[in-house]
């Protein structure tokens, strides 16, 4: 029987996006291995494990906190690949359109399960950042 958070579908989509956040870090040169790679990757996987994490029958003011901590991480990713760019690691435009688009589906699928979850605890506070995910 799955977890709760294996039948999430913006749970699937992150895993998605977690591998092409690895195939990218695996086109990054060796002297990047404990910078951009390890970062790319660390962050890419934090956006699935609090999704899974904030699942966990936690109430739905906590489980905000936890989509708002995968947004984060998220918005690291898109960081890392304009660095990626900045420094010409990467210069394929439509394999970086791509990744930008799924970006901007899982924000926005974050965001709107976020908004989706009732109830507003004053003791678990996730400040709203404003993130304009069309021009991401």
């Amino acid at each position: 029987m799955p977890f709760k958070f294996e039948r999430l579908d913006v749970w699937q989509m992150a895993l998605d996006y977690d591998d092409l956040m690895y195939d990218l870090a695996d086109k990054l040169p060796d002297d990047e291995r404990f910078n951009l790679k390890s970062q790319l990757k660390s962050a890419a996987t934090s956006i699935a494990l609090n999704i899974a994490e904030g699942s966990t029958g936690q109430s739905d003011p906590e489980q905000k906190r936890f989509l708002g901590m995968a947004l984060r991480s998220l918005i690291e990713t898109v960081a890392c690949q304009r660095l990626i760019v900045r420094r010409k690691y990467v210069t394929d435009k439509t394999y970086l359109d791509t990744l930008d688009i799924k970006a901007q589906e899982l924000a926005k699928r974050l965001n709107a399960f976020r908004n989706a979850l009732s109830g507003n605890n004053r003791n678990i506070k996730d400040e709203q950042a404003p993130y304009d995910t069309d021009e991401i």
